[in-house]
C-alpha cells in the first residue's frame, strides 16, 4: 500500500496515513533503508508492507 508521511516519532517509527481507505497506522523503517541511511521526511509518500497477523503496524520499504 502506499501512504503520506504525517508524523516523525521517535526510533524511526513514523505515522502514515494511508490513500486507499484514508486510515492512519504506524510505519517503522525496513532493514535495507536503515543500512542504506535513506532519510523519510514529513509529508513524503512512501511504500508499506503489512503482516497478515497485525494490520496496524506496517514495514516502510520504499520512499517515491
Amino acid at each position: 500500500m502506499e501512504g503520506v508521511v504525517e508524523l516523525i516519532l521517535p526510533n524511526t517509527v513514523f505515522r502514515v496515513r494511508l490513500e486507499e481507505n484514508n486510515l492512519s497506522v504506524l510505519g517503522y523503517l525496513s532493514g535495507k533503508m536503515r543500512t542504506n541511511n535513506i532519510k523519510v521526511l514529513m509529508g513524503d509518500r512512501v511504500e508499506i508492507h503489512f503482516s497478515p497477523y497485525d494490520l496496524s503496524k506496517g514495514r516502510i520499504t520504499r520512499r517515491k
